[in-house]
């Protein structure tokens, strides 16, 4: 429970205290979020290699087919109007993209450089 909620909260995996990213990002202000190269508590590096965020793009698209699907069904039973459906299908997806993106290189840390496993003594 506590790594999902380091990952809501974009906690460090290794320490979970500070924080991966400096700013959010606004879509409304044409801002993306911005991370931080280390974090500011331990010092643990976020960016391991150029291309590192490459597989985080795939997490994005899963995350955004998913919500844009669960949007298409609940609106489905107030609305039969395709146009409706879709733009807000559409805007739905572009407000969210900032959120995306940070979820999804939170999923992509976590699985990839996560906390270490510490062995149990027997």
């Amino acid at each position: 429970m506590s790594q999902f909620l380091n990952i809501i909260g974009e906690k460090c995996p290794k320490c979970g205290t500070g924080k991966v990213f400096k700013t959010k990002g606004n879509i409304f202000l044409l801002k993306m979020p911005v991370m931080n190269d280390d974090c500011p508590h331990c010092g643990h590096h976020f960016h391991k290699e150029t291309g590192y965020f490459f597989g985080a793009m795939y997490v994005s698209y899963a995350l955004a087919v998913a919500e844009m699907v669960a949007l298409f069904v609940v609106l489905l039973p107030f609305t039969k109007d395709f146009g409706i459906l879709v733009g807000a299908v559409a805007v739905m997806a572009v407000v969210l993209s900032p959120y995306n993106f940070r979820l999804s290189r939170m999923l992509w840390i976590y699985m990839f450089d996560g906390p270490e496993k510490v062995p149990e003594n027997r």
